[in-house]
């Protein structure tokens, strides 16, 4: 670790107040060890060791962001709901609004043992049945989001979901302005305001209305140990609210590639391993979660411009929080020139020359 990411950590953790507080929440531990995880782009994950548990603490970055932006106990309450559904979540632990103990909000939740499929396939995975198993998994458990009775677990007042789709094409928007406030000195997106205006102007009048992830996607998910493949635990729930799940359908489908699919535009959000043979494609993802939730698919082209809309804001969030100093993660630095790329993905998008 370099001396820059030591002095990163020191600002995401006050270790011995976090194992004062620990001990109070949890119980007395000999052993406790903290370390960051690298992988994540968004709220920082810190895996602490606690006597015999293996434990995670969520927290968001340090510095300035955006409003409404990193909530983690937002994050916490709805994976809390969810420990009885049939959505499979990590076990949650305990929850803190005292900015004494390490300097934000946070969560501990049991770490969840498996693997995230990001940059490649598991070996035991890598023939047609499993892979098929793979996309099949996936797309069940997100139909299993959309049936959660969210009165029933406590979620009903989680969200609005009546104007969700018009409420995220604004949201996203004033995310962009707030990063543009720092990053257009360094350069502009002018194709990311077209995108925008066509959002706009191609809302869907009315949606279905269920809980969403809001970042429902292949690397945001853990698979269990051995085959046939088992979705253990969804993660990363700091965006999920009430609201339209076709939104979620279409960003998952908007990180899903097909063999006949170009280039991608950033490699690094691409799971190439899934254009393999076995993989179902995006077209067999829509089919199969029509058929668990009688949800039709509609509008394939505004969701999921407006997927990639939300990922170039995302971006350009990031692109701030590195020019201010306030991250550690040499993915950010690169959103100067990927999200311009993003910027003209979501236009192919909105003409059509991306289809499904």
């Amino acid at each position: 670790m370099t001396d820059h990411s030591d002095e990163y950590v020191s600002r995401l953790v006050d270790e011995p107040a976090l194992r004062a507080y620990l001990a109070d929440a949890v119980g007395p531990a000999e052993e406790f060890s903290v370390e960051r995880h690298a992988e994540g782009h968004s709220n920082e994950t810190l895996f602490v060791e606690w006597g015999g548990r293996d434990l995670v603490v969520r927290r968001p970055p340090p510095g300035e962001t955006a409003e409404t932006a990193h909530d983690v106990l937002r994050e916490y309450r709805v994976m809390d709901a969810l420990q009885d559904t049939d959505v499979p979540v990590p076990e949650t632990v305990a929850a803190c609004e005292d900015h004494d103990v390490i300097g934000s909000d946070f969560y501990v939740m049991e770490r969840v043992r498996g693997d995230v499929l990001r940059d490649k396939e598991p070996q035991r995975f890598a023939e047609a049945e499993m892979r098929e198993g793979v996309g099949n998994e996936l797309v069940d458990t997100l139909a299993a989001i959309h049936d959660v009775g969210v009165e029933a677990v406590g979620l009903g007042e989680f969200g609005r979901p009546s104007g969700y789709t018009r409420r995220q094409v604004d949201r996203w928007r004033k995310q962009l302005s707030w990063a543009f406030e720092v990053t257009e000195a360094e350069r502009e997106v002018p194709k990311l305001e077209r995108v925008g205006a066509w959002l706009d102007d191609n809302v869907p009048d009315d949606h279905p209305g269920t809980l969403v992830h809001g970042d429902y996607k292949l690397d945001n998910v853990v698979y269990a140990p051995g085959t046939p493949p088992d979705l253990a635990a969804v993660l990363d729930w700091e965006m999920a609210t009430l609201g339209d799940p076709r939104a979620d359908l279409g960003w998952l489908l908007s990180y899903w590639r097909d063999a006949k699919d170009p280039e991608p535009v950033v490699e690094d959000l691409a799971n190439r391993f899934v254009e393999r043979d076995g993989y179902p494609t995006r077209r067999d993802l829509v089919d199969r979660y029509e058929a668990a939730t009688g949800i039709e698919y509609t509008n394939d082209r505004f969701y999921r411009a407006l997927a990639v809309y939300k990922l170039a804001a995302l971006g350009e969030m990031f692109y701030r929080r590195h020019l201010e100093g306030n991250a550690d993660d040499p993915m950010y630095p690169l959103m100067a020139d990927r999200v311009p790329a993003l910027a003209e993905r979501a236009t192919r998008i909105i003409d059509g020359d991306e289809p499904l």
